[in-house]
This record gives C-alpha cells, sequence and structure tokens, in this order.
C-alpha cells in the first residue's frame, strides 16, 4: 500500500513493509511548550500553546516504525508506578504499540521541551532514565523473532539477545561501556554530532559498526563509510526539532531491514527526520485529539 497523500512522507513514495521490529528503550513525559524566546537568564518568556506527550528516543521511534510497517511493534520499557507511567502506558498502547513494561517504584522520568518561533528547542528533563534489564521478567524471546531492533536504554545482556534480529541498531546515548560490554557488532550507531551526550570518537569503540551515523541537524551529517551527506530542505515551515533525529534514526532501521543499500536507506531517513520538523510535538498534528 503505497502512503497516502497528506501523510507524514506525502512525497516519498514508500509502500509499508511487512517486517517486524521491537524497541528496547526508555520513555519521559514531556510537556511541550510554545514560547517567544528560548529561555534566558533574568528573562521571563510566554507559552502560546502547550501539549503533553509520552516522549522520549524509545517512544518516537516506535511510533515512528508504527507508521513504517503493517506489524505491530513491540516496545520494551520500564516505567514508573505512579499516574505519568499509566498515562504513557494508556497512550502508547492506544497508539497501537504493544507494551512490555517493568514497572518500577519510582518516578516516571519527565521534562519540559520549549520550543521558540524558528523551531529551536531547548529540553530540561526531571528525574532518572528508567530502563529495562535483562533481569526483568518480560517476554525477552519476542527479540530473536524480529527483523530490526532499536535500541535506546538497556543493559549488555539485552544486546546480546537482541543481536539476534536481522538488524540491530542503537544511540550512543545507552552507554558506550554497555554497548562494549555485549561485544556485539551493530548494524548502525546512530546519534546526535550536536549533542555532548552522544558525542563519541571510534577509539572509545571495542567492536566497530557496520556504519555509524552521526547527525548535525540541518548541516546534514556525517556517515562512516560514506563521509558526510547533506539534508532535505523542509517544504513546509519549520515547526519544531524535537523528535527528527529519533525520527531518522527509525527510517535507518526500516531501510536496512528491508535491505536497501544505505543510499536509499539514509534517504528515507532524510525524508522522515525533515518532516517530523513540521508540526508541533514529536507526532503528526492533531494526533493528540485521537489519544487523550
Amino acid at each position: 500500500m503505497v502512503v497516502e497523500k497528506n501523510n507524514k512522507f506525502e512525497d516519498y513514495k514508500f509502500k509499508k513493509v511487512n517486517l517486524n521490529f521491537a524497541v528496547v528503550g526508555h520513555v519521559e513525559w514531556i510537556n511541550f511548550l510554545k514560547v517567544d524566546q528560548l529561555p534566558k537568564p533574568g528573562v521571563i518568556s510566554h507559552s502560546e500553546k502547550s501539549l503533553e506527550y509520552p516522549a522520549g528516543a524509545g517512544s518516537v521511534i516506535a511510533k515512528t516504525l508504527s507508521e513504517l510497517t503493517d506489524n505491530q511493534i513491540h516496545f520494551f520499557t520500564a516505567l514508573g508506578k505512579d499516574d505519568y507511567g499509566d498515562r504513557c502506558f494508556k497512550i502508547l498502547s492506544n497508539m497501537g504499540i504493544k507494551l512490555h513494561v517493568a514497572w518500577r517504584d519510582k518516578p516516571t522520568r519527565r521534562g519540559f521541551s520549549m520550543i521558540d518561533s524558528q523551531g529551536e528547542r531547548a529540553i530540561t528533563v526531571i528525574g532518572e532514565r528508567l530502563a529495562p534489564d535483562y533481569k526483568d521478567k518480560l517476554d525477552w524471546s519476542i527479540l530473536k523473532k524480529m527483523d530490526g531492533i532499536f535500541i535506546t536504554a538497556s543493559d549488555s545482556d539485552i544486546f546480546k539477545i537482541a543481536r539476534s534480529a536481522s538488524i540491530l541498531c542503537a544511540t550512543p546515548r545507552v552507554g558506550l561501556n554497555i554497548i562494549n560490554r555485549s561485544n556485539v557488532l551493530l548494524d548502525g550507531l546512530i546519534g546526535s554530532n550536536l549533542d555532548p551526550g552522544e558525542v563519541f570518537s571510534f577509539s572509545e569503540l571495542s567492536v566497530k559498526p557496520k556504519y555509524t551515523i552521526k547527525t548535525e541537524g540541518e548541516n546534514g551529517g556525517i556517515i562512516f563509510p560514506g563521509g558526510r551527506y547533506k539534508a532535505l530542505k523542509n517544504k513546509k515551515l519549520k515547526v519544531d526539532s524535537y523528535g527528527c533525529g529519533d525520527s531518522f534514526a527509525a527510517g535507518i532501521l526500516c531501510g536496512m531491514a528491508s535491505k536497501w543499500d544505505i543510499d536509499k536507506t539514509l534517504n528515507l531517513a532524510k525524508v522522515i527526520g525533515r518532516d517530523t520538523s513540521e508540526f508541533f510535538g514529536p507526532y503528526e498534528n492533531n494526533y493528540e485529539k485521537k489519544l487523550i
């Protein structure tokens, strides 16, 4: 089925794949605030619009993958036993995502994403990032049946079992020490070259991934092997850059699992990343009306 016009990928003739995907990672309850200016010392800014969603890399990648395949997405995560955790579970489930949750006696991580008139954002998170680990009594055998898996937060044992998938990708924010302890070969290591929490050198990796992609927003990025690549220009007004990198990463996983060459894979990822910047919050316009 070709994606319909006015869909998120309206200018890309993408046919949904018949592949099974899983995401292992974290969720954050984020309040998205459209502000007249990003915070400055001593200056009061004003919010024109506010939305609240379960977000974070795990949620955004899972939701994006659900738009790329006809099959249900399995999302392994950890949530706090609180109201925010319950709301995250209900909303993500209503998106059609199958959640496998390790419930923690800790608060669900929250945060704020402030977006200015140029579509740039500043994020503040509150609390500990909750991550699933292999000791959690979840059905980890499901991972062995997946065509592609993306990991944003886990332990090294989960990496080992996830390696049974045809394609395994991750973000360096998982922690290079965790990735190195697993000693697995990643098909893709994808992270922001502008975020200090995701910047790394190859000398820090014990096993070099097949492909390493360092994104730089509107300036494109770098892929190893390959070199620099350019970003696509926006066809509409840039509204919010939140989730662009995570949506881009989902496109990389989908293309690789579809056995596309790296150029075609990268092009899909660029389309998805760009289009994500054209609406407010991490999901499609007005999607909150269907969820909350």
